[in-house]
């Protein structure tokens, strides 16, 4: 979809030529610039009022205004109605004008970023609105790319350059691109200018990690992959500049594409709301049918007698014309039992909340100077009603940073002590910023233990990671994975550093002497290994084989003589594994000279293979991977966001149920599962989901569903799936407790049509719920599973643009702000910058909220049937006239003026608790989520009790008064004093009955509400004042009225008498509830918190692997390639001769003083 043209264009396939703007235009590809917002100055005032009268209460009060209009049938005049209709349509006018402002203003700074683009051979600076597909741009180093660009060459040897994709992913760590080999030469603008390469890609789609075309130049073809491809959005990193071509534009970028369409949020308050007014509506029609037909037969058999001296008003002439105008009469009258003013005040509340929301100083991250943010009104007591959180885990429940934590050398473990040890006097080359607190591992390698020295000397060689030597001692290290790094920088601060590398050599400094081993072969990672090794030969001419990987596959793999090690660092692994630390085991291997011949050959048959490739290579390494000894283990804690086990562990107890949806492999996300408390080795069984085809996952799913119900095994009992689902996956029976982790892979099986019931099924009966190697769509795609199965609200949290979908697929989004990319927190409805602030954020913020809304909502219903349903009960003494009881300026006044402020203080401001014991007592929340505190049964309560008030507001002061009579002895009997007594009783008993429901008085509830009162009093009087009827003597007919009235005692006994049996009955029900059925809120106050620690604590001692390493295969190919180095002009020439030496010679190879400028992932 154009954002700018507006019309819709769709794709089979693209196809885009370099340099040729006219070629490309005549497939009408979208233009880069994009347009989020709805409106524009001309546009602005007809669109927004035809979306706000698409309003059902909007489009009702404006056919209510046109039937005021009418004289024959109004017996209020227009202005009761057209005031508040404008004063909401003005508010939420300028509100959506607000907020178009700043899309405009956002669209408007990024489609004016400069680019350089080639045009006619030179490079011009435009606009990046005015970029189009098939241009040529030059990116430099730190800029963000315009466009999705197929990238053609680079500054970096062999087209290689390194992006930063925070704002798509959430992760900081870098990435490599590179350049079809036979673009990567044409790095200068002359050259580009006649590049005429034509791209037949894929259409434009949202999924990140993929991208499939061809290119065709010079009769060839050469294939693209997502390898080859710069996505907007990302950021140029450590290269001084690289060339693209534009292949996809503005709305059809992946950054765009994964944006999805905004959709319209409400809450399940709203939609209640809009059946209710329809419900209302409805017995507004029966009410007003019931007095027309009171009204023909009360002029039939009554008024006709009055006709010679009380005639029909034309043009009624018959019983049954005057029973259809006052059908209409009593529509208009009666419509304040849905009065506008309910969705002003509703609008105001939510505004409240809001910025109590962002004003929350407990809820402000100091460290990056981040408050919390509404950036929605809409939906504050909907997060008071969540039930299930999807949360994405990298930069959202773990800030992507790795600590070298714990580790075991030769049976002796090491961990952390009180003092953290300061490495600078030991070694100048340590990285200042590492933290290790045990020194007796630092003693052990200055005394020079062979098993502790030898320990550290694999982790400085056994990577894939680059060195850049900025100045001298002055390292900074570039891993693929932030795993990598962690153990390179600790075997840097204990003495071993990592200094450089070329394909052939790893050069180190060891406990201060400077050594260059010869790197032979590189056996590199992948998630099926789940090792690595390096093969390395010393100065000496020892060669040793080196490798680091899973305990489960490695501990296999060692030599017989390690029995009792293993045993040892196995009961290690385990503690570590209990702690939530990611492990992997270290091993080594002494090879001969003629092993190593003899492998080294058939390695290099398997790597030249043309037909599995990969097999072949996996076997030849499985082959020397064999009787190695084991060196010990180490323990990397993956450092979770502060406070994130306490916030699920608070969630958990308030019935919230957390998934993990991540892009991570099943290894990482089952770690961070362990580290958050969500999985323990308490737990009966992990059920893992791991198949590749339907039939294979649907048995998986069967088998754990069966292992999870044993009674109801084959069986769709829906119904005790939700009961175990409530009880949190646990067995209500035996205590057990499941969880389930399935692949993308599988998932994508699972979320098919035929079988997503058994994988809702089967996930409902697990406590927690981890979905790793998952898409951006496939995020999406649970999100509305379990909308549509459960019912239930749910709450997405991310902080990338993968999670995007996802954000805005929940009822409720929200974004981690912070160091990574904005773009989820610019697709959310609420932002902060710290996992652990969704805790306040729901159990304080949203509870409140809900609380605040419903509380309102019921008084608001309350007091406007018990205003409204007078005049039903006055229809029939009034002969069914649409006679009103009060005057029309008591009829304005009471919403707006009367009643309205009380409402809003206690809406805005009310609590049952406070915040401190809403996170004390988390069965607090369960009663949002079981929508306990306004439903249609709550709702059908307030109005009986309105209903009831209204019959004791009206029959009280007609029964009394009809008979009652002054000291002087005239009668009491009129009008005017009937309608001052019944409005001051009203006023006073709805006003009581607010002072009832407010549970948390401030300054502004007593002012709001004494002060409404007084307003009421101060306002009558003013209106039967002589002042007023000298100035409007047609407007002000009844002067003195109200004092006369008041200065009797039998009206204020009248009053007294109404609001004594309108309210005793509330105040007899509520003492008996307390004391018969209290609430949790009633006894929270008195009791102690209800947090458990048990959840907190330590787990079991099952054995389970901790192995989890975020790393990707492929990279060691790459370094011995060469084609990630780049190297000082003084050292081309010798590093040439050392590529053309072959292996053996390696030994006999200089160190070579090379700067590297690389960064992985």
């Amino acid at each position: 979809w154009d954002f700018c043209s507006k019309w819709p264009v769709f794709e089979e396939e693209r196809r885009v030529r370099a340099n040729d703007r006219e070629y490309n235009e005549k497939f009408q590809y979208a233009s880069n610039c994009i347009m989020t917002s709805k409106y524009n100055i001309i546009t602005f005032l007809p669109v927004n009022l035809f979306e706000q009268f698409q309003e059902v209460a909007n489009t009702y009060f404006l056919f209510l205004l046109i039937l005021q209009l009418i004289p024959q049938i109004s017996s209020l005049s227009w202005f009761t109605t057209i005031v508040p209709l404008a004063l909401v349509l003005s508010i939420t006018a300028v509100k959506d004008a607000t907020d178009d402002y700043f899309r405009h203003k956002s669209d408007n700074q990024v489609n004016n970023r400069q680019s350089q683009v080639l045009i006619r051979g030179s490079l011009q600076n435009e606009k990046w609105m005015n970029v189009r597909v098939g241009d040529i741009i030059k990116l430099e180093n730190k800029q963000f790319v315009a466009a999705d660009l197929l990238l053609l060459s680079s500054t970096e040897p062999h087209g290689l350059c390194y992006i930063e994709t925070a704002e798509l992913d959430g992760e900081t760590n870098m990435k490599v691109r590179q350049s079809v080999s036979v673009t990567s030469e044409l790095g200068d603008p002359n050259n580009l200018a006649s590049f005429d390469g034509e791209v037949v890609c894929e259409p434009p789609n949202n999924k990140l990690d993929r991208f499939c075309g061809t290119l065709y130049w010079r009769d060839k073809k050469y294939p693209l992959t997502n390898q080859n491809m710069l996505l907007r959005g990302c950021v140029l990193r450590n290269t001084e500049a690289c060339y693209g071509l534009v292949i996809f534009a503005g709305p059809d970028t992946k950054l765009m594409q994964n944006s999805g369409r905004t959709k319209f949020k409400r809450t399940s308050i709203d939609r209640l709301m809009n059946t209710l007014v329809l419900w209302i509506f409805g017995f507004l029609v029966c009410m007003g049918v019931i007095l027309a037909v009171g009204n023909a037969v009360w002029e039939r058999e009554v008024g006709s007698r009055f006709q010679s001296y009380l005639p029909w008003d034309p043009p009624v002439d018959n019983f049954l014309f005057s029973a259809f105008l006052s059908f209409w009469s009593y529509v208009i009258i009666l419509n304040t039992v849905v009065p506008i003013s309910l969705y002003v005040s509703v609008e105001v509340i939510r505004l409240g909340h809001s910025y109590f929301i962002n004003w929350d100083q407990k809820m402000f991250c100091s460290q990056c100077n981040t408050a919390a943010e509404a950036r929605t009104t809409t939906l504050n007591e909907e997060l008071g009603q969540v039930e299930y959180i999807f949360s994405d885990k990298t930069g959202t429940l773990t800030q992507n940073i790795m600590s070298f934590n714990k580790c075991s050398i030769n049976g002796q473990p090491y961990a952390k002590g009180e003092v953290r040890i300061d490495f600078s006097p030991f070694n100048p080359l340590a990285d200042p910023d590492f933290c290790f607190y045990d020194d007796k591992l630092l003693e052990s390698v200055k005394v020079g233990d062979a098993h502790s020295q030898e320990f550290f000397r694999l982790l400085s060689l056994c990577h894939t990671v680059m060195s850049e030597e900025k100045s001298e001692g002055e390292l900074v290290y570039k891993a693929q994975s932030p795993d990598e790094g962690a153990l390179v920088t600790a075997a840097r601060n204990f003495g071993f550093v990592f200094r450089s590398r070329t394909p052939g050599t790893i050069t180190t400094t060891e406990m201060g002497r400077t050594v260059t081993y010869s790197l032979l072969a590189i056996l590199d990672f992948n998630n099926i290994r789940k090792r690595m090794s390096v093969i390395v030969r010393s100065p000496e001419g020892r060669i040793r084989l080196y490798c680091k990987g899973a305990d489960t596959v490695l501990l296999e793999r060692l030599h017989h003589c390690n029995q009792e090690l293993t045993a040892v660092t196995s009961d290690h692994l385990n503690e570590y594994a209990a702690d939530g630390l990611r492990t992997l085991a270290l091993a080594y291997r002494d090879l001969s000279e003629d092993e190593w011949e003899s492998w080294s050959e058939s390695h290099s048959v398997a790597d030249k293979a043309t037909d599995c490739r990969e097999d072949r290579l996996a076997a030849v390494y499985e082959q020397i991977e064999q009787d190695m000894m084991l060196l010990g283990a180490t323990a990397i804690e993956d450092k979770l966001q502060e406070g994130v086990p306490e916030t699920i562990a608070v969630l958990s107890l308030a019935n919230i149920k957390i998934w993990v949806l991540t892009g991570d492999k099943q290894e990482t996300a089952v770690n961070i599962g362990y580290s958050c408390k969500m999985l323990t080795d308490d737990m009966t069984e992990v059920f893992i989901i791991g198949g590749h085809t339907v039939q294979s996952v649907r048995q998986e799913l069967r088998s754990a569903c069966s292992s999870s119900y044993p009674q109801v095994s084959g069986t769709n009992d829906r119904a005790v799936t939700d009961q175990r689902w409530r009880e949190g996956g646990r067995d209500g029976g035996t205590g057990r407790e499941f969880a389930l982790v399935i692949n993308g892979h599988s998932l994508a099986h699972a979320l098919e049509a035929d079988m997503e019931s058994e994988f809702v099924s089967t996930a409902c009966a697990c406590k927690a719920v981890i979905c790793c190697r998952v898409t951006p769509l496939q995020k999406a795609q649970v999100v509305e599973l379990i909308k549509k199965h459960k019912k239930a609200v749910t709450l997405a949290i991310g902080d990338g643009a993968n999670d995007i979908s996802m954000i805005k697929s929940a009822h409720i989004g929200v974004g981690i702000s912070g160091q990574e990319g904005i773009q989820a927190v610019l697709a959310s409805d609420y932002s902060f910058s710290q996992f652990r602030f969704l805790q306040r954020l729901l159990l304080v913020h949203g509870r409140w909220s809900y609380l605040r809304m419903c509380r309102f909502l019921c008084y608001f219903f309350y007091k406007n049937f018990a205003f409204t349903m007078v005049h039903f009960w006055f229809g029939f003494f009034c002969g069914f006239s649409a006679q009103t009881v009060y005057d029309q300026y008591f009829i304005t006044l009471y919403n707006i003026v009367y009643t309205s402020l009380p409402v809003l203080a206690m809406g805005i401001f009310d609590q049952d608790v406070p915040d401190q014991r809403s996170l004390e007592y988390p069965k607090l929340y369960e009663p949002g989520q079981l929508n306990l505190l306004f439903n249609k049964r709550e709702f059908f309560i307030c109005i009986a009790q309105g209903i009831y008030s209204s019959v004791v507001l009206f029959f009280v002061p007609y029964a009394i008064l009809s008979d009652a009579t002054q000291s002087t002895g005239v009668p009491l009997a009129d009008y005017q004093t009937f309608a001052v007594t019944t409005a001051t009783a009203l006023v006073i008993v709805v006003s009581v009955q607010i002072a009832l429901d407010t549970g948390f008085w401030t300054v502004f509830n007593h002012v709001f509400v004494w002060g409404s009162l007084a307003s009421y009093f101060t306002i009558m009087f003013a209106l039967n004042s002589q002042i007023l009827f000298r100035i409007f003597p047609n407007q002000f007919h009844f002067v003195g009225s109200a004092q006369s009235t008041l200065l009797q005692p039998v009206v204020w006994l009248t009053i007294a008498l109404a609001t004594a049996i309108c309210i005793v009955p509330v105040l007899a029900f509520r003492f008996l509830k307390l004391d018969l059925k209290p609430q949790l809120s009633d006894t929270a106050e008195a009791g102690r918190p209800r947090v458990s620690e048990g959840r907190l604590g330590a787990r079991g001692g099952s054995r389970r692997s901790g192995y989890a390493f975020a790393h990707q295969e492929g990279f060691g190919e790459l370094i011995t390639s060469g084609k990630n180095m780049r190297l000082s002009s003084l050292n081309i020439s010798s590093l040439t001769l050392e590529l053309c030496l072959p292996h053996s010679l390696h030994q006999h190879t200089t160190t070579h003083n090379v700067h590297f400028f690389s960064i992985f992932l």
